[in-house]
């Protein structure tokens, strides 16, 4: 099953991309793919449904992020060993967690605002894990697919000066407005035969910037989930954004970074492309 989301900014309603690439109109009988769709069992009373029976999204409707606005968004730092060669530093022993605003999430072809007096704006495409339902001190790293709802493309776009070089923690640099296209769709789990194999990549006005593939990751999704919820409740809807394979602009010599007009385009496989042009805040 794809999860989507359309409608204007903060109106979004429910809907599911059908067989043929329809997206079907579900708000009749949903209200949104939210903490308490997925916690009263919501995916399993979506798949019985018949999708012909619903109508069809009109296609000059706006897609809007896969899901509704999560709790949290959690992120891992250099977690792809590639990437950490690229930013010259070690394979970390646990993961490097840290959190961006829930309010960064927008759909999948929306504008990336350049943030005002933003000279470094990054790109990072990752693969995005949804919650599926409430998880705390899981036991066993095998029992952490039960608690997950599916994946997605999650774009953890970055601002290098503001994370890096004015004081503190990465918040100030992660949580710009539209700092986190996500979708076009959630995929759910059943679906992906093998999240640990899934090819990747993003390119800015049409040159290649990054290629990856999740068999890289030094931390894989299930170990992500059970690590995580030692330390927080993992609450359904959450987003965990997994990390990013290398090519990012803060790795190149010298680097480069995103400017108003410049186009972004990030596919994973199974999941999806999204589409961005970079505007000024």
């Amino acid at each position: 099953m794809k999860l989507i989301r359309f409608g204007s900014y903060k109106n979004e309603k429910p809907g599911v991309l059908d067989e043929n690439g329809r997206r079907k109109d579900l708000s009749s009988l949903f209200v949104d793919w939210n903490y308490e769709f997925f916690m009263n069992d919501g995916l399993r009373k979506l798949a019985d449904i018949d999708l012909s029976a619903f109508p069809d999204v009109p296609e000059q409707e706006r897609w809007g992020a896969c899901v509704a606005r999560p709790g949290k968004i959690i992120c891992i730092g250099l977690n792809y060993s590639d990437h950490a060669a690229e930013s010259g530093m070690p394979v970390p022993p646990e993961p490097i967690v840290f959190q961006k605003g829930a309010n960064t999430v927008v759909g999948p072809y929306d504008p990336v605002l350049i943030p005002r007096k933003s000279v470094k704006t990054d790109w990072e495409i990752e693969l995005g894990i949804v919650i599926g339902k409430d998880v705390r001190y899981l036991e066993n790293i095998e029992d952490a697919p039960a608690y997950i709802a599916g994946y997605c493309i999650s774009h953890d776009v970055s601002e290098r000066e503001f994370q890096l070089e004015r004081g503190g923690q990465w918040t100030k640099g992660k949580s710009c407005d539209n700092f986190n296209p996500l979708g076009p769709y959630l995929v759910t789990a059943d679906e992906i035969k093998d999240v640990n194999n899934l090819s990747m990549s993003l390119l800015v006005n049409g040159e290649v910037m990054q290629i990856g593939n999740t068999d890289t990751m030094i931390f894989d999704c299930n170990y992500l989930v059970h690590y995580l919820s030692q330390f927080m409740t993992l609450e359904a809807g959450d987003l965990i954004s997994t990390g990013t394979p290398p090519g990012v602009g803060l790795g190149m010599k010298p680097p480069k970074y995103l400017q108003s007009g410049d186009v972004v385009e990030l596919t994973i496989q199974g999941l999806g492309v999204q589409k961005q042009v970079c505007e000024s805040a």
